[in-house]
């Protein structure tokens, strides 16, 4: 399945460097010309952030991850330069991480990564969006609690009035972002 998605990824960005939707035809808005990733809104999804064992030397700021370093103690972190929580709590993903892969797989080992924007990109990462005036829309949700299952690492837009925030759910308990 990784084959079949990361192959769309690689074939739509390879043919254009507009954006991509995933979920739906329209995702959120019907223009969007500073977009480069969109999720269809209320679907109840999110992103899932990769899982680390050992936190990258050398990241490139911006890059979001679910820092596993001490399963027991699992955090959503960003990086600016230096490691940022934005969990602000641990969570137990111990049990989780025995479904996940413990080294990397390919194309991972073999350095590929999929771009879209771009055709190259210098930055490190599995998914990168490369792009000076285009950005991605994480998927909105309208309630974390309209989610049945989330996984450790997702991360949603709310989108409920009086509660627009940003939302991260580090395997145990979401931690909110709000402006």
């Amino acid at each position: 399945m990784k084959k079949i998605i990361s192959g769309i990824f690689i074939t739509i960005t390879t043919l254009s460097y507009a954006q991509v939707i995933i979920g739906d035809a329209i995702g959120t808005a019907s223009v969007k010309t500073s977009v480069l990733l969109d999720f269809a809104p209320n679907q109840n999804k999110g992103i899932i952030l990769p899982y680390v064992r050992t936190l990258p030397t050398t990241p490139t700021e911006g890059t979001l991850i679910l820092d596993a370093t001490d399963s027991t103690k699992a955090r959503i972190k960003y990086y600016n330069g230096a490691w940022i929580d934005l969990s602000g709590q641990d969570a137990d993903i111990t049990t989780t991480l025995t479904t996940q892969p413990a080294t990397a797989q390919i194309p991972e080992a073999s350095g590929e990564k999929i771009i879209i924007g771009s055709t190259a990109s210098t930055a490190t990462g599995v998914l990168v969006l490369e792009s000076t005036t285009k950005s991605m829309v994480l998927p909105i949700v309208e309630d974390v609690q309209n989610i049945p299952s989330p996984s450790a690492g997702m991360m949603v837009y709310v989108n409920k009035a009086g509660a627009k925030r940003l939302a991260v759910f580090n395997g145990s308990k979401w931690s909110y972002w709000k402006p």
